[in-house]
């Protein structure tokens, strides 16, 4: 039988060409005509599509199908992390997890209340890569698309935001499940420091010693 296979952005520059016709054997799968192309694809994290619907490796093709060959789409790269004396963007961060397969995008805002403002401190080099794992473990557990987190360090004012989440998922509840954890988390594991201003006063805010492995 014969399949029409899609291709998009990186895959279609190396096939040079944005769609082919591969013979496969009746009750075919998705995953042998992803083994029918050999090397295209070996490297990329693609999505699969059969007639214009998400599909796993076990899908079944029938005559004259069109498969579809999706890799990562812009922004949905997760996990991204950034530790960053910059004013944080929701809407910057929510680009980053936009995905196809997304029905829900959950965000989370930590925002400065109660004092003039907080000033953090951060061993970036070493939050970044930890906050990226938690990101990555999030996504593997809850199956979720995307997730990306920033931590704004230095002075944070009044009601502006020091630390953002946002998921991607096919549905809500994974979303909501793996922002909490990746909040909770990065709360407890990334050696991030806060301290308190107000009324001329500054206190350091007590913590726990950060997770390890």
């Amino acid at each position: 039988m014969q399949v029409t296979v899609r291709l998009f952005a990186q895959l279609r520059e190396r096939a040079g060409t944005s769609e082919l016709s591969i013979d496969l054997p009746e009750g075919a799968r998705v995953k042998d005509a992803i083994e029918e192309l050999g090397a295209l694809a070996a490297d990329l994290p693609v999505v699969m599509a059969v007639n214009r619907e998400y599909a796993d490796g076990e899908a079944e093709l029938a005559p004259g199908d069109e498969l579809a060959l999706i890799p990562p789409v812009s922004g949905g790269e997760a996990p991204w992390a950034r530790v960053t004396t910059d004013p944080l963007s929701v809407d910057s961060l929510i680009e980053r997890v936009r995905d196809p397969r997304a029905g829900a995008v959950v965000t989370f805002q930590g925002v400065t209340r109660d004092v003039e403002r907080l000033e953090y401190e951060a061993y970036a080099e070493m939050a970044e890569p930890r906050i990226e794992a938690i990101l990555r473990d999030a996504i593997e557990r809850h199956g979720v698309c995307a997730a990306a987190a920033e931590h704004r360090i230095g002075t944070v004012p009044l009601s502006e935001p020091s630390v953002l989440v946002a998921v991607s998922a096919p549905h809500r509840g994974e979303a909501f499940a793996a922002a909490r954890e990746v909040i909770d988390r990065i709360k407890a594991e990334a050696p991030i420091w806060k301290k308190e201003v107000a009324g001329g006063e500054e206190r350091w805010v007590e913590g726990t010693a950060p997770a390890g492995d």
